[in-house]
């Protein structure tokens, strides 16, 4: 490890000692990169093509100055290179830092690109800093591009320089360019983000990071679990066995879908007491004090851990957790049970999956219609403190949604709506419930479809009186209804 690191802070220290680290791990040769090319890819050309179009103009911003403005894809490989000074477009062809090489971390060892990556965090590595030798005359910044629709990593944007003149001024530079390329990404992608960045029309937004809660096992009476579809049970005793039998599990499944719920459920089922925690990851700078706040519950007896999203933690806080998780005991010594969650099982970090024993698909609740209306009443219950009514053509358009949020999007809808009624219709849901299509609708469609939602919404309406009411002809109405994808709830 350089001597250099001694005089970074403790926060920058700790990331680049954790990826000098994997680099011996990984066998990164140390003297120099080696040339992995990889030539043509599959990159999102809106990503591309905005990122060219900030990164153009931050090359007018610095022209004449030695430095190369670089944009590489999630995997650290180069795409784009702008570079007006002639000895330093030289040098960087020597080392391979040209479009179509690899400059992940597995490559070229501890970078700015391959630390941003990692960590998903705007990060500099300065001179000594880097791993391979041939690479300590740069400073290299480098900041990740959030794709907006996804919440993805999309690339990153890296500026690299001489180590001798490096700009105090060049990670702010990398990191206002990378943010300007997503903000282009949404705009030319109709200004709406997806589900995890933003919100969804029908109210349905992300999950605060960085939440710590412990699940309290539901004693009401009645079936604690609502769920009852073929899928959900299933998944439920998949998880119930894992748990009795001491294994790590892993839980893949959409936003939403309810995987903390199915570890409850499970634990329930096989009659397991103690403390179930959920631990959501929070941002890279908030990691330190997120695991301050749960880890002490690994020493508690009979606790449950479930710890969601690590896909997003910096790569050498996965490695803590990996380590934490591992050598939790029970005061028996047995291992500490604890479950992980993702999107996707291939999302896990290598250092997490490595301790996994079983993965568990959740199915999203979409597949499971017949779970909708039970858990919508219960929803409904826990926010009023008594039951609430759903009328039949509610629990139609409830059914046949595509709930892209999941059981967290459902609560939400259904809180909204009983928080006005004891009774829950159709006109009192989010109108684009009731729409299927796949298009991106304007604003000015988004009002058309939501005004003909909640004309046909009224009891008894027919698409005649609708038409009447909105002011215009029936054959129009019929027209927007295929149009939009509305389903015409039925009494």
């Amino acid at each position: 490890m350089p001597e250099a690191l001694a005089g970074t802070s403790v926060d920058t220290s700790l990331r680049l000692r954790a990826s000098w680290a994997r680099c011996e791990h990984l066998e990164v040769p140390p003297d120099e990169v080696p040339p992995v090319f990889s030539g043509a890819v599959d990159v999102d050309p809106v990503f591309v093509e905005s990122g060219r179009t900030v990164l153009a103009d931050l090359r007018s911003t610095l022209a004449g100055e030695p430095v190369g403005v670089m944009l590489t894809d999630a995997t650290g490989l180069v795409l784009q290179r702008f570079l007006d000074d002639a000895a330093m477009h030289r040098s960087l062809d020597r080392v391979h830092l040209a479009p179509g090489f690899s400059y992940a971390e597995a490559h070229a060892g501890t970078n700015g690109l391959a630390l941003a990556l990692a960590d998903r965090a705007p990060s500099i590595v300065r001179g000594p800093e880097h791993y391979v030798e041939s690479l300590r005359e740069y400073t290299c910044a480098a900041a990740p591009v959030i794709d907006p629709r996804t919440g993805d990593i999309a690339g990153t944007v890296n500026l690299t320089t001489w180590s001798r003149s490096s700009s105090g001024l060049l990670l702010a530079l990398a990191t206002t360019a990378a943010r300007s390329t997503s903000a282009l990404m949404l705009a030319r992608t109709g200004g709406t983000a997806a589900l995890g960045p933003s919100r969804t029309t029908t109210g349905a937004a992300a999950a605060p990071r960085g939440q710590v809660y412990r699940v309290v096992p539901a004693r009401a009476a009645g079936p604690a679990d609502p769920c009852t579809s073929r899928l959900w049970r299933t998944a439920v005793e998949q998880v119930e066995r894992a748990l009795l039998a001491g294994r790590v599990v892993a839980l893949a499944g959409e936003a939403g879908a309810g995987k903390t719920a199915l570890v409850a459920s499970a634990r329930r089922r096989a009659e397991l007491r103690g403390t179930l925690l959920a631990a959501r990851t929070p941002g890279p700078e908030e990691v330190s004090s997120w695991m301050a706040a749960w880890t002490p519950v690994l020493h508690e007896d009979g606790a449950c851990i479930v710890v969601s999203g690590t896909s997003a933690l910096p790569a050498w806080a996965v490695d803590e957790l990996a380590a934490l998780l591992a050598a939790a005991r029970r005061s028996d010594g047995s291992p500490q049970p604890f479950v992980l969650t993702e999107h996707d099982a291939p999302s896990l970090p290598e250092a997490l999956a490595a301790l996994v024993d079983v993965v568990v698909e959740v199915p999203p609740l979409r597949d499971r219609p017949d779970d909708v209306v039970p858990l919508a009443e219960h929803f409904a219950r826990a926010y009023r403190h008594r039951d609430v009514a759903i009328t039949p053509a509610a629990a139609q358009v409830l059914r046949a949604a595509a709930w892209p949020g999941g059981a967290t999007q459902l609560r939400q809808v259904v809180q909204a709506a009983s928080a006005r009624t004891d009774v829950v219709d159709v006109r009192h849901l989010p109108a684009d419930l009731a729409s299927r299509t796949r298009r991106t609708l304007t604003r000015l469609e988004a009002l058309e479809r939501d005004e003909i939602v909640k004309a046909l919404a009224v009891p008894g309406t027919t698409v005649a009186q609708a038409a009447e009411r909105l002011g215009i002809s029936r054959a129009t109405v019929y027209r927007r209804i295929s149009s939009y994808g509305i389903d015409v709830p039925r009494a």
